[in-house]
């Protein structure tokens, strides 16, 4: 009879901690969508305009200028 009631306790363990496992995969879900709409709207902000780098050559010391021209849609339609 012992060995039947630990079985049952170590099962419910197991499932409390697939419950537990469960909500923060839920919670990870949320973050990286969270994440995902942080990412979109910065990437929205740089096509409205012009982004310049500007990064030196570690071996021969030459600036490069790297330029990046967004292009957005007037007639965008929702």
């Amino acid at each position: 009879m012992a060995k039947k009631q630990e079985t049952g306790s170590a099962g419910k363990d197991q499932s409390q901690e697939i419950e537990h496992i469960n909500k923060r995969l839920e919670l990870l879900d949320q973050r990286l969508d969270n994440i995902d709409s942080i990412v979109s709207a910065v990437a929205e902000r740089v096509m409205k305009q012009a982004l310049t780098f500007n990064v030196t050559c570690p071996k021969c010391g030459q600036n490069i200028e790297i330029a990046l021209i967004g292009n957005e849609k007037l007639n965008r339609k929702s």
